[in-house]
């Protein structure tokens, strides 16, 4: 028998939660879940900063970088160092977006992107692949996501949002909501989610803690499409 879509996602939720509870290594699951919480860390904390205060948003990545080489120089917290490391490579990419280019969706993955080739000179001596393959698992997050806008006509709604006030976006959410509320976008969304889902499955399943770093980073970009989501529902 043909699997629905939803029943294709139930199968791929059952299948990471089951590869995810049954590991038996609890570092492991630690770094996916600290993954998962940095990749929302900008969803609360770097978004109203940057609209605020974009300089110092760039300026905290400075912070960010000397406590990840802190850690880094201690072989008990190598692996968090590394991972926050990661992080700041994405903080820096969204700050400098977000604070002076948000208003032109074509220049989102370039800037997001901007520093993959630090970080593939990083892998390809070996070095910092927990950070680096969070860094990869936000950008495969990021591009998925603007796929799904691309795909799905949202961009003209992404830049009349970032052109008015806060207190005025509320109709444009709606407006974009009812753009997606159809077959096309529906079939889009469930098409991506799995594909998210089946990268998520297929990292774990690598049984490398660089990989479930890339996994954690990977699945919570359903979590935070999900958040807005249910945002523009709300407002």
């Amino acid at each position: 028998m043909l699997s629905t879509p939803s029943s294709s996602i139930t199968e791929y939720q059952n299948n990471l939660l089951g590869a995810i509870w049954n590991h038996k290594s609890h570092q492991a699951r630690r770094v996916f879940s600290t993954s998962a919480f940095l990749v929302c860390v900008p969803v609360f904390f770097e978004a109203p900063l940057v609209r605020l205060m974009p300089l110092v948003s760039v300026l905290l990545t400075i912070v960010l970088v000397l406590v990840s080489f802190y850690l880094l120089k201690r072989t008990k917290t190598q692996i968090w160092g590394d991972l926050l490391l990661g992080f700041s490579y994405s903080w820096l990419a969204g700050a400098i977006y977000w604070g002076w280019f948000r208003s032109e969706p074509l220049l989102h993955l370039p800037v997001e992107g901007l520093c993959l080739p630090f970080v593939l000179y990083a892998l390809s001596k070996g070095k910092h692949q927990i950070g680096g393959l969070f860094y990869l698992g936000s950008l495969v997050g990021t591009i998925i996501t603007d796929i799904y806008f691309f795909l799905t006509g949202l961009i003209p709604y992404w830049r009349q949002i970032m052109s008015v006030e806060q207190n005025l976006a509320s109709p444009i959410l709606h407006q974009a909501l009812i753009q997606v509320q159809n077959p096309w976008g529906i079939s889009w969304a469930i098409v991506l989610v799995n594909l998210l889902l089946a990268l998520g499955l297929w990292s774990i399943k690598q049984e490398k803690l660089y990989w479930w770093g890339f996994a954690g980073a990977v699945l919570s970009t359903i979590l935070v499409d999900s958040l807005f989501l249910v945002a523009a529902y709300l407002v």
